[in-house]
């Protein structure tokens, strides 16, 4: 089974993103994902924890998500030379992650090709960047360019769309904050890929928008982790992603 399709068996639309600072990283990373696994579709690791914490102890906490039935995304935002990027996959995947996300800039040859060559072989996924959720992001993402190959005007995020068909990615991130552009997104996939999107709650994006736009995931960290209750901050985003699918489809929400 593939990565896009062991996250379409999930019963939720939540991705947590443990964004942990501080003390005790290991243990308090563990004891969230035991409180809210059944209210997540999968679990997210970045830099928070790539960093600070060793392969073994990032292997300890894949095998929790694995008990508890949830797919494993680690968020190494791939962007290096070729021979880079397949030893970072290499050991992430080794560990036991199900899917790592790769920054679409670094290009196909040279670049990426043997992430997804190694993702194909071990039977993993790989998520493009195709519209980061902060501010900034704007600035490159959404801009027009000059593609030095044809000469024609481009936004980078549709280049990053189509290549992430062309290449065979099982997702794209973009960002909740930006529905506009997750609506354009959902009509160039056309289901081909799934949409991932970071930034509701804290950054401001909205559930519903998101989710209106063609979101598949809303992925959720700080509303979540740095909550006094996390289960019931991800059993409430739970219900206000119950609410709005209740609404696009014309029923009447339970609450």
């Amino acid at each position: 089974m593939s990565f896009a399709d062991l996250m379409r068996c999930s019963k939720t639309r939540v991705v947590l993103a443990l964004d942990l600072k501080g003390p005790k990283l290991l243990e308090r990373a563990l004891r969230i994902l035991d409180e809210v696994h059944d209210q997540v579709a999968a679990v997210k690791v970045n830099r928070h924890l790539s960093i600070p914490l060793s392969l073994n102890d990032l292997a300890k906490l894949v095998e929790r998500a694995h008990e508890h039935g949830l797919p494993a995304i680690m968020d190494y935002k791939v962007n290096d030379i070729d021979s880079t990027n397949e030893v970072a996959a290499e050991l992430f995947f080794s560990a036991g992650f199900d899917a790592i996300t790769a920054c679409p800039f670094t290009g196909w040859e040279g670049g990426l090709e043997p992430v997804f060559r190694l993702a194909r072989r071990m039977k993993k996924g790989v998520i493009l960047l195709a519209y980061m959720s902060h501010a900034g992001a704007s600035h490159w993402y959404g801009g027009l360019f000059v593609d030095p190959r044809t000469l024609s005007i481009v936004r980078p995020f549709e280049v990053f769309i189509r290549q992430a068909i062309a290449w065979g990615a099982d997702g794209v991130v973009v960002g909740a904050t930006r529905p506009r552009i997750i609506e354009e997104a959902a009509k160039l996939l056309k289901g081909r890929a799934l949409i991932f999107s970071p930034g509701v709650v804290t950054q401001g994006g909205v559930v519903e928008e998101a989710l209106r736009a063609g979101a598949d995931y809303l992925i959720v960290g700080r509303a979540i982790v740095e909550s006094p209750s996390p289960r019931e901050a991800a059993a409430s985003l739970n219900r206000a992603v119950e609410d709005a699918v209740a609404r696009m489809h014309g029923r009447t929400p339970k609450g």
